[in-house]
């Protein structure tokens, strides 16, 4: 076989690769930017979730007051530009995240140190802001809490002006910055006329009141009468005894109240002259009820006044130890007055015999001793007979009126107000009294003094 017939390879034909469609393309791009996303994402995740549990910035505590009417972002920003965390960003994205966009409340916080971004959004979407407290005490007229309600810094709003007598519930009340007086009066009376209701509501039929202001106004004397708490019910039964017999009151605090009005008390002791000189209020002097509350009761006042017990008592008069001594005769209650003329003359004799005695010396210094809680507590209720004598009292002769307090202390008053008895007849047996112990006498308190040492 010759070269020349040798079979000769002729190669294929090269195909040439195809070029991927545009619609393939596109989802090849679409794939890697969702993948570089997931990662971007995956890392910027990681870094808000860490920033958003890591401790804050803040190294001490700190308040921040956030403005009604701004917006997630707002918030952000100013809880960063008070250092209270690190990125307002992360903040806001964390707050679409968690679901609180639209739910972080205006208000006055206060920021722990290194509170984390959790801790701060989680306090401000639950309102969790700064809270103040403004007290009512029993027994504070109207015109002293509106007082107090218009000194306080805190409260907005121009000064309110006073409500009735009676109209405001004695109580703590809790309020946020943002506050203003006028809702927080508003607030007092609401609460006030809620009670009165359902205390009402809820009353004895027999106890012949024919209203709830009558009810206000006769719970606003037994508030006053007396600082003891149980005794609120029974000197409740007493009035109402008094006042289905036909007889008057004869309740100091009324007379105070006639006098002084809505300032409470009076900057001098209660004198005979007070008691003869006829006003509204004057329960000595006119029958029935005052017209209208002299103070605003609490619920324990209302309560003894609506559901009284029942009682044989008509009087009642001090018992020299903060309290009062009942009585359901007159006889009994002359009684219970000489004791307490006895009781009241043997401090005043004590301390007369006492009165040469001299001070300290630097070497033997005087001993302080706190008084007690009612020093010279007086007789409340005078026999109702106008044909039985009344003991006759000197024009100053009334050491005791509302116990002292100041308009910020809370505690009411611990005493009753009341009018002293005159002195003890001299026959009376002296009670010795400890030096030290404080009495009052003319109106003025006083310590008898301890001995100096003879040398």
């Amino acid at each position: 076989m010759n070269t020349a017939q040798a079979s000769v390879k002729i190669p294929e034909p090269r195909q040439s690769k195809r070029r991927p469609s545009a619609f393939s393309r596109v989802v090849l791009w679409l794939f890697l930017l969702l993948v570089l996303g997931a990662i971007v994402f995956g890392v910027l995740g990681f870094y808000a979730y860490q920033e958003y549990n890591l401790p804050g910035p803040l190294k001490d505590k700190k308040t921040v007051t956030i403005g009604k009417g701004i917006g997630t972002p707002e918030i952000a920003v100013v809880l960063q530009e008070n250092g209270v965390i690190s990125d307002a960003r992360v903040f806001s994205a964390m707050a679409y995240v968690k679901g609180t966009v639209g739910r972080l409340k205006a208000g006055e916080y206060e920021f722990d140190a290194a509170s984390s971004m959790g801790d701060v959004m989680a306090k401000i979407a639950g309102g969790k802001s700064i809270a103040y407290k403004l007290s009512v005490p029993e027994g504070w007229t109207s015109e002293m809490t509106v007082a107090r309600v218009n000194a306080n810094d805190i409260l907005e709003g121009d000064p309110v002006p006073v409500p009735p007598e009676g109209a405001i519930m004695p109580d703590t009340y809790v309020f946020r910055r943002g506050m203003t007086k006028q809702k927080l009066v508003e607030d007092m009376r609401a609460a006030q006329d809620d009670l009165l209701t359902g205390l009402w509501e809820k009353r004895n039929p027999a106890i012949g009141l024919a209203s709830k202001e009558e009810a206000l106004t006769l719970a606003s004397i037994v508030e006053k009468e007396t600082g003891v708490a149980a005794e609120r019910p029974v000197i409740a039964s007493v009035f109402m005894n008094r006042l289905k017999k036909g007889m008057r009151l004869q309740s100091d605090p009324t007379i105070i109240y006639g006098i002084a009005g809505g300032k409470g008390k009076l900057d001098r002791a209660l004198t005979r002259a007070d008691i003869d000189a006829p006003t509204p209020y004057n329960t000595y002097r006119i029958d029935g009820l005052p017209p209208g509350p002299i103070a605003n009761p609490g619920r324990a006042a209302l309560e003894a006044v609506l559901n009284p017990p029942e009682t044989p008592y008509f009087y009642f008069v001090a018992n020299g130890t903060g309290g009062h001594a009942f009585a359901a005769t007159l006889e009994e209650h002359n009684g219970n007055v000489k004791k307490w003329r006895q009781i009241a003359g043997n401090a005043a004799a004590a301390a007369a015999a006492e009165a040469e005695t001299p001070e300290a010396t630097p070497e033997q210094p005087a001993t302080a001793t706190t008084p007690p809680a009612a020093v010279a507590p007086s007789e409340t209720l005078d026999p109702p007979k106008p044909a039985l004598p009344e003991p006759a009292v000197p024009e100053a002769a009334a050491p005791v009126t509302e116990a002292a307090k100041p308009p910020e202390t809370p505690a009411p008053e611990a005493a009753p107000e009341t009018v002293a008895p005159p002195p003890a007849e001299p026959d009376l047996p002296l009670l010795k009294l400890k030096p030290g112990t404080v009495v009052e006498v003319a109106g003025k308190l006083t310590a008898i003094p301890k001995r100096r040492p003879r040398r």
